[in-house]
Parts: C-alpha cells; structure tokens; sequence
C-alpha cells in the first residue's frame, strides 16, 4: 500500500516513538517530535487516516495510537534502510573473524553473543550442516587413555573431535598430513561423499590409522545430521523489566526453550538478505530478525533475534548487517 511521505514519517516516528518507550502516539507527540510544518488538526487527520488503513489502532477512545502488525511490517519493509551498525560492534566482529585459530563453536557463540549484547535481546545461531564448510587442514593428536583429539580446521574455524581410538604420534601425523593433502580446498560434504574412493590410498599410506579416519568420518556424518542450536539468552531479563509486556516476553522465553519451533522461526526464505517476521496481535509466536551467514559465497548458518511484536527492528537490523557483511567478506585459505 503506498503513502504519502507525510504519512510515512508519521508512521514511521509513531512506530519508532511506542518501541522506544511503550507510549502510545497522539497528535502533539507527533508535532513535538518531527518537523513536519502542519497543525495539530492535519496531523490528527493523518493519524486518523493511518488507522482506517489498518497500520495503527487506538487502545482507548481518548487516547493515543500504537502500531499494529501491519503498521510494523510497512515500517520494517518501506523504511529500514541505510541501518548503520556501531564502531564498536564492528570492531567486536572483526576482532572475532580475524581469530582464526578459534574453533567453529566459538565464532558461533561469539557471533551469537555480540549481537545479543548490541541489541539486548536474546539471539540464535543456526547451524544448517557442516558440509558446506570449505576444509583448510587436519590436525591428530594423541592422548592419553586411548584417545586422540582431531582438529578440522575449516575457513570459518576448528571443529574439534575427541575419538576412542589408540594411535601412535607417528601415525597421527601420517593421517594428518594424508587428509589434509587430499581434502584440503574441498568442502566437508565432498569429504563425506568421496572418502570410499581413497580407501585403497588409505589401506597402503595409514593402515594403522585406518580405524581412527572412519571414526572421524562417523563423526562428522552424525554432526553434519545435526542442526547446531546456540541460545544467547543475554536480554531475557530486560524483556520483563517492561510491565506492559510481561506476556510477550513470557512467548519469547517460551519459544527459547523450544527446539522444533526455533528451528521453524529460523527457516530463510532465501533471499540473502536481512529477513523480518512480525508478530501478530493475539497470536502465540514472536517476532524474528533474521539473517544467513554466508562465508567464501557459502550459507553456512542463519542467525536470528527473537523477541516480541514491539522490538527496536532498525537496531537490530544494524547489527545484524555488520556481522553477515564482516562474514561474507573472509577470504578462504
């Protein structure tokens, strides 16, 4: 539905007003806080204009508007643009992508975190496999107790394994070097389809070793099956500072205990670009915020801010931004 430009502020400035504070907007409020050279009678008109269009609704007869659903997905689709996210959350996801030597579930949690303390609401990261993550290297370590550590290193980070299996050093660094040599520059999926074809380059190089590569490969098959839910909960707490969204925040904290269905709200339409699910009223869901993580041009995670239908979307669009941005700009090794 388009409108004027006068309404669109207006719109825009009642939804920006009632997220910041929880009031409701009125005409006055309006003319206090835009610059829009009109009389308080025009503005009512348009206030009253935007409400016959379903964008805002009043609570009482004689009180102030709010937005409705639909007023924050006009909001959300028509004027978030040009969102810019802070020096320090840039620095933040640049000092956390520049540490490569961190394992993949500690950029996760990372990302995760940073982006749940810019915001003050809780944050999700979604794993979609591990197999489109590009392989840099393998490093075998034994241990003591008839263990060995395996680290995979990847383009996003380290994914680590701790297998029941005996190995000398020797052999731990003839299976290193053979499935670094092999595998590296190909993704984890291609490992995972190919590894059958290097069984006989496998039986004559690292015989010894032959049992701990298929437990590795057993490994990775069960991680690849999983889709590798980080919860930060940072900002829960503030969602029932506000008394006039207790209920809210209890569907938001509801939802974060429940797998299936932040799995569900995490789903991307594929796009490639910020994605925005509004609440209804009445409706039992949440809002959601989301986004994929893409690195050396491949989806790897989406990452997601969930909190109620009355959240800061242009604050929480910014830092999301700079993280994908941040992300899509690594270059392989």
């Amino acid at each position: 539905m388009e409108l004027s430009e006068r309404k669109k502020k207006i719109l825009c400035m009642a939804v920006e007003e009632y997220i910041k504070d929880s009031s409701p907007i009125t005409s006055g409020g309006i003319k206090d806080v835009t610059s829009l050279n009109c009389s308080t009678a025009t503005l009512r008109s348009e206030l009253n204009a935007l409400e016959a269009m379903g964008f805002l609704k009043q609570l009482h007869t004689s009180g102030g508007r709010v937005p409705t659903a639909q007023g924050y997905r006009y909001y959300v689709e028509n004027l978030l643009e040009g969102a810019v996210a802070s020096d320090k959350e840039l620095d933040a996801v640049q000092e956390l992508i520049s540490s490569r030597t961190s394992s993949l579930s500690e950029i996760v949690s990372g990302i995760a975190k940073i982006v749940s303390e810019a915001t003050n609401y809780p944050t999700v990261v979604m794993v979609d496999g591990v197999e489109n993550l590009v392989l840099t290297d393998f490093k075998i370590i034994p241990l003591l107790d008839d263990k060995v550590m395996v680290l995979i290193g990847t383009i996003a980070g380290y994914i680590n394994q701790t297998l029941d299996v005996h190995a000398s050093i020797e052999d731990c660094n003839d299976a290193s070097n053979y499935l670094t040599n092999n595998f590296k520059g190909e993704t984890i999926g291609f490992m995972l389809d190919n590894i059958d074809q290097f069984e006989e380059g496998m039986h004559s190089d690292i015989k010894a070793f032959e049992n701990v590569v298929h437990s590795l490969i057993n490994g990775l098959k069960k991680l690849n099956s999983q889709r590798l839910l980080n919860v930060r909960r940072e900002g829960s707490a503030k969602l029932l500072e506000n008394k006039n969204e207790v209920e809210s925040a209890k569907k938001v904290l509801d939802v974060l205990d429940n797998e299936k269905e932040l799995s569900s709200m995490m789903e991307l339409e594929g796009k490639g670009d910020i994605e925005v699910t509004v609440a209804d009223e009445g409706d039992a869901s949440c809002s959601v915020v989301k986004a994929p993580i893409v690195v050396k041009g491949r989806q790897l995670a989406s990452i997601g801010v969930i909190g109620p239908q009355r959240m800061d979307y242009a604050r929480i669009a910014s830092a999301l931004k700079v993280v994908i941005d941040n992300l899509h700009n690594i270059k392989g090794e």
